[in-house]
């Protein structure tokens, strides 16, 4: 018996590519960001823009590979 699997079954989209954000038309939106909880300390806050800035931090989005190739076609 032989299977035959994919290489790549999770794509994995990053800020400064193409394909980061998502349109509709009408609205623009990232695919991936950060959510900071109001609850969140003020310090760490801080700490969270300063390394996002300086990108050390960044958004990253993954989706199935089929997803994204049927996202692909739709267009």
């Amino acid at each position: 018996m032989t299977y035959t699997t994919s290489e790549k079954i999770i794509k994995t989209i990053r800020k400064d590519d193409p394909d980061f954000m998502i349109d509709n038309g009408i609205v623009m939106a990232p695919r991936a960001a950060f959510e900071i909880s109001n609850d969140c300390p003020r310090q760490y806050k801080l700490m969270i823009i300063e390394a996002t800035k300086n990108g050390w931090l960044q958004p990253v989005a993954y989706m199935k590979e089929s997803e994204y190739i049927w996202e692909q076609l739709g267009e």
